[in-house]
């Protein structure tokens, strides 16, 4: 890289510095703010652990501190992966269909089952599982991937030990936290995790010589921030890896639509002996876009059992049975339409959409210069700004280019010096982000 984009990227304009102070100043304040006790409820002390806020509302809150500072600039948000294009017809009619018949005496359903109604389970397995050796009944349909780990993690309980990719989705580390599994935060971590760093030095895949045994191994393909997808040959080591242990792999597939790589497996059941050791939860948001309609669903084989010989399956459901009520049945039937062939197209077509964003994305940063990764197997780019704070690169890039990133600490302490872009979001907005990016950033 230049010394000329080297100066550029070290340049930090004088309202830029005090914006950056100014918010320091305030989440400082609001960590020191103590309220009247009105009850005699001790807090739970796991909760009192957790660093500040979840990492999507604090980027929320220096978005808007940013906008009220700036009220006529026009902000692109390449943060959150929020997907941002509508429903696809097809897929919109299987909606339609499911709450048309909500309003019919022959239609109308009540609670259901909280795995799933067995149309949905089938559809599932068809399309994606038909060849795994698991059957309908190991597909347990949910309100999404995120809250099905929350439940894991209820099923686990306290008293295991925890693995997970650093950098990872905040989900798996705050969740451990809040059930207890963890010691104190240390100042970079939290005490009791074992992170297994995913640089680009080790090709953003763990060296498992040097990582100790755990209970649970957390791991997202396509990762979550990197956009690394793992090979077949590293999958086939992290199950290998986990039977040794006697260790359960959480895998996180919800960007597995958007690999292109044929090497890189979809599925963790493509490696043989995962079903005796993986669980492997995923979701409708980001192929369908239903971040706002909710469904997703979770696979767990019969042949995955807990020390007692008692099948993992049978817990997961106990636990759903007691807090879920199942998904909305009305997006079961939009899940349906998504798994026949007019929708499997027109999801496919979506994620396409914002795949090329991604391409798009990963080509400006590589013209002006930057390393990077992702972009190719999914919807991250991940940047690379060496040396730099990455809550630092994210405040000059919001305030340079009214542009809102994810920095790369957020997701893990092997995350700094790196921020995330996002390709969910409006074609349009991407090519002015581009724009934007190359005014502050090219040569």
């Amino acid at each position: 890289m230049s010394t000329t984009m080297s100066n550029t990227f070290v340049q930090k304009s004088s309202h830029r510095a005090s914006l950056t102070r100014s918010m320091k100043g305030q989440r400082s304040r609001a960590m020191r703010v103590v309220c009247e006790a009105t009850t005699q409820v001790k807090r739970n002390k796991n909760i009192q652990k957790l660093q500040a806020g979840y990492l999507f509302p604090e980027i929320a809150r220096r978005r808007n501190a940013h906008q009220e500072a700036n009220p006529d600039a026009k902000l692109i948000s390449l943060g959150i992966g929020d997907t941002t294009e509508p429903i696809p017809p097809y897929i919109v009619n299987g909606l339609m269909k499911g709450a048309e018949a909500m309003g019919t005496l022959e239609g109308y359903k009540g609670y259901g089952p909280e795995q799933g109604y067995a149309p949905i389970r089938e559809a599932i397995f068809n399309r994606l599982y038909a060849n795994t050796g698991l059957t309908p009944n190991d597909i347990y349909v949910s309100d999404g991937s995120k809250c099905d780990i929350g439940r894991m993690q209820m099923m686990f309980g306290e008293d295991v030990t925890v693995a997970l990719q650093d950098p990872a989705y905040p989900v798996y580390v705050d969740s451990s936290v809040i059930m207890g599994m963890t010691g104190d935060y240390n100042g970079s971590n939290f005490d009791g995790i074992t992170y297994m760093e995913c640089r680009p030095e080790n090709d953003f895949f763990p060296d498992l010589s040097k990582v100790p045994r755990t209970d649970i191994i957390f791991f997202c393909s396509p990762n979550n921030p990197t956009g690394s997808a793992a090979t077949r040959e590293q999958l086939t080591e992290l199950v290998n890896f986990a039977r040794k242990n006697g260790s359960i792999i959480v895998y996180d597939a919800a960007y597995a639509l958007f690999i292109e790589d044929d090497n890189c497996p979809r599925s963790i059941f493509e490696i043989p002996g995962a079903e005796e050791c993986a669980i492997e939860t995923c979701s409708f948001s980001k192929y369908a876009g239903f971040t706002g309609i909710r469904l997703g669903w979770t696979v767990i084989s019969d042949k995955l059992k807990f020390e007692d010989g008692s099948p993992v399956a049978q817990s997961f459901v106990r636990v759903a049975t007691t807090v879920f009520n199942g998904a909305s049945v009305i997006s079961q039937a939009g899940g349906i339409a998504c798994m026949e062939d007019e929708g499997w197209k027109e999801m496919n077509e979506l994620v396409a959409y914002y795949k090329e964003n991604a391409k798009i994305l990963r080509k400006t940063f590589e013209d002006m210069g930057f390393t990077v990764f992702g972009g190719d197997n999914a919807p991250y780019v991940w940047v690379g700004f060496p040396g730099r704070d990455s809550w630092d690169v994210f405040a000059e890039i919001l305030e340079k280019c009214d542009i809102v990133t994810t920095p790369g600490s957020g997701f893990g302490a092997a995350g700094d010096g790196f921020v995330r872009a996002s390709a969910f979001g409006h074609r349009e907005n991407i090519l002015e982000a581009v724009e934007r990016f190359k005014k502050v950033y090219s040569k």
